[in-house]
């Protein structure tokens, strides 16, 4: 209960915001018992991340990996992903991942440790997943899966970007058709004729 209404506030505040004193005000228990839960603000922020990424692990990926491989995984998992941004009501604020690693991109430290260990494993089983779709013979096999990832990678983070900031309620159905065109383009001539 407590880390759930850590993220929920952190997605608001962000992790540099996030304080023992705010939340323990929220939760409406002592400063000094929460305290007892975390000992220090960057223990708190380090619980508080983790518990984000479990989220979105069970979130997006669970149910991705629950697919056959190849591309109804990987749609599977970039569509649980747009559906993270445009819909999650535990993040009020928006990913906290996401807004984290802005936050933290050039800030040393654990948290930042923790962001880019993350990171890289998330980039690893997209490519993971894209590396199955070419084995399955959905994408080409000259598709680089790295640079494929950076590129669907690069449509989630214009999505969060224009969904939360600019308000675009169309950003959704724009990441949608950016992925197909992406997949498209790499797609063997023999499945497109």
């Amino acid at each position: 209960m407590i880390l759930t209404e850590a993220v929920a506030l952190a997605s608001r505040v962000g992790l540099e915001g996030l304080s023992i004193g705010a939340l323990a005000s929220r939760l409406d228990i002592s400063k000094s018992g929460l305290f007892a839960h975390f000992g220090s603000k960057e223990g708190l922020q380090l619980l508080t991340l983790k518990q984000a990424q479990r989220l979105f692990q069970e979130r997006v990926f669970s149910s991705a990996s629950e697919q056959a491989p190849g591309l109804p995984r990987l749609r599977t998992l970039f569509s649980n992903w747009l559906e993270w941004i445009e819909r999650n009501d535990d993040l009020p604020g928006g990913c906290l991942i996401l807004s984290a690693s802005a936050e933290y991109d050039d800030r040393p430290g654990a948290v930042r440790e923790l962001l880019v260990a993350g990171q890289r494993e998330l980039r690893g089983a997209i490519a993971k997943a894209i590396r199955l779709a070419i084995d399955e013979g959905h994408l080409a096999p000259e598709t680089d899966p790295w640079q494929l990832s950076f590129e669907l990678f690069g449509v989630v983070l214009a999505t969060h970007h224009d969904h939360r900031l600019l308000g675009d309620t169309r950003s959704v159905v724009r990441a949608r058709d950016a992925i197909e065109r992406l997949i498209k383009a790499r797609t063997p001539a023999a499945a497109v004729g």
